[in-house]
């Protein structure tokens, strides 16, 4: 791992989440109002998740669902308003994270931060996926992510970690505008959280034997 680059991308980091916080305060004042708008609840929606070295943290994004979803029935799914599908489809119920960026939470660039209930179930190999702060997006959202199941998105994680240099932080940033922009753009994973959590815990009790 490119420990001195960590560092400087820690530096820069601060100042792009900076900057994007002030310049992007009035599309976030006018999300907030059409979220409030669209349905009873917080602006905000606020999550536990793993980062660094599997620290727990609060997830910040914008609120797309009904304020009474629970993730964890899988029985219904995600109950998606109006406002949140737009928002999930352009990638603007991210924002909020740009202060879990300033905070040190999170990265621009890195693996996704994931529910802290997946951790338990990682081998030491899964864990390297954690040895730098979780990011927006990373290689495996620009790698065919709906189409992934949770063990071949760790892999990429890990393959991340491994290789992280500014040039390959440069190469992502890139694709990741270009899976946004494209017209067959799809937010919603092939997998549920249910999928992820028993493939998870099944390659665990694997790994165990």
């Amino acid at each position: 791992m490119n420990k001195p680059y960590i560092k400087i991308k820690r530096i820069m980091d601060i100042i792009l989440s900076f900057f994007l916080i002030i310049t992007l305060s009035p599309l976030i004042f006018i999300i907030s109002i059409a979220i409030k708008m669209d349905s009873p609840g917080p602006v905000l929606f606020k999550q536990k998740r793993t980062g660094l070295n599997g620290e727990e943290f609060m997830l910040l994004k914008f609120r797309s669902m009904v304020a009474d979803n629970d993730v964890f029935n899988f029985n219904k799914g995600d109950k998606i308003t109006r406002v949140g599908k737009f928002l999930r489809s352009t990638s603007l119920d991210e924002i909020p994270q740009f202060i879990n960026i300033l905070k040190g939470d999170m990265s621009f660039i890195g693996p996704r931060p994931w529910l802290c209930e997946y951790y338990k179930y990682f081998t030491p190999h899964q864990q390297v996926r954690n040895l730098v702060r979780p990011g927006i997006t990373g290689l495996a959202q620009v790698s065919g992510r709906k189409d992934l199941n949770i063990l071949e998105r760790i892999e990429y994680d890990i393959d991340y970690v491994n290789n992280v240099s500014l040039i390959n932080d440069i190469k992502l940033f890139f694709k990741t505008i270009y899976v946004i922009f494209k017209k067959d753009n799809n937010t919603y994973e092939s997998y549920t959280i249910e999928d992820e959590y028993m493939d998870l815990k099944r390659n665990y009790n694997e790994y165990l034997k």
